[in-house]
């Protein structure tokens, strides 16, 4: 039986996360420059998204480009936008093809202003699609997300629009980028490093994590489709006992 066959429709998370790491490592293994890790990486991206809309998931975020990655070689920074660009004009059209929508969160401004200009072209065209919501993290952090979202609910209270009494864990969500988005079930990282890098802090509390030793480049769909079988493997217990589970 093929691995996609051994998955429970029933039982799909509605969101996966997923940290793409490891393409410098893939081109150093093969004595070329990083950037070619990061051109190849795009053919993983495709594969993982068409996977999720085949199986039916309606949300997917992939960890892109962090605040930290800012810091990198000049020349690698670069490159890894002039790869963005390129791949958001080439697979546009297979995202309309596939219903998918795609969404951003980060300093999207901080970006250069033809990979911005792009990514909003490529955001309007695909916003009436309605099969998976491909999110890209760009420019992101969760450190930095959670201050801003602490910031305007200080406002809030300062203008007299929401009481200290009425902050909750439901009004901090409110005030997150991923607002729109429910709170990944299944976090999956590439290249063997098990930490999570400042992705999605808050939203990541109850998500399974599922880390895999193959690098970026070398993730296809048959290993997405082996970590939501793990996935569905795995009991949710949400802090209560197993007994209470079932």
């Amino acid at each position: 039986m093929e691995l996609k066959e051994q998955i429970d429709l029933n039982k799909l998370p509605k969101h996966v996360a997923i940290i793409m790491d490891g393409n410098g490592r893939w081109a150093k293994e093969r004595g070329k420059l990083r950037v070619f890790g990061h051109s190849k990486g795009v053919d993983s991206v495709r594969q993982v998204v068409e996977a999720a809309v085949e199986v039916g998931i309606p949300y997917l975020t992939l960890y892109a480009f962090s605040t930290e990655n800012w810091n990198r070689p000049k020349l690698e920074v670069v490159a890894l936008m002039e790869i963005l660009v390129s791949a958001i004009n080439k697979e546009t059209k297979t995202l309309m093809k596939n219903g998918v929508k795609l969404n951003a969160i980060g300093d999207l401004k901080h970006l250069p202003e033809s990979c911005y200009k792009q990514l909003s072209k490529a955001i309007d065209l695909t916003s009436k699609n309605t099969s998976c919501t491909l999110t890209l993290a760009l420019s992101y952090s969760s450190r930095q997300e959670i201050t801003e979202a602490t910031k305007k609910i200080v406002k809030q209270v300062c203008d007299g629009t929401l009481s200290i009494d009425q902050i909750d864990q439901d009004v901090f969500s409110n005030n997150l980028e991923t607002v729109d988005i429910p709170d990944p079930e299944l976090m999956i990282r590439t290249s063997g490093e098990q930490r999570i890098s400042n992705f999605l802090l808050w939203q990541l509390a109850y998500s399974e994590l599922y880390f895999v030793d193959k690098l970026w480049p070398d993730f296809n769909k048959n290993d997405f489709y082996e970590s939501i079988i793990a996935y569905q493997k795995r009991e949710r217990r949400f802090g209560l006992t197993s007994e209470q589970v079932s």
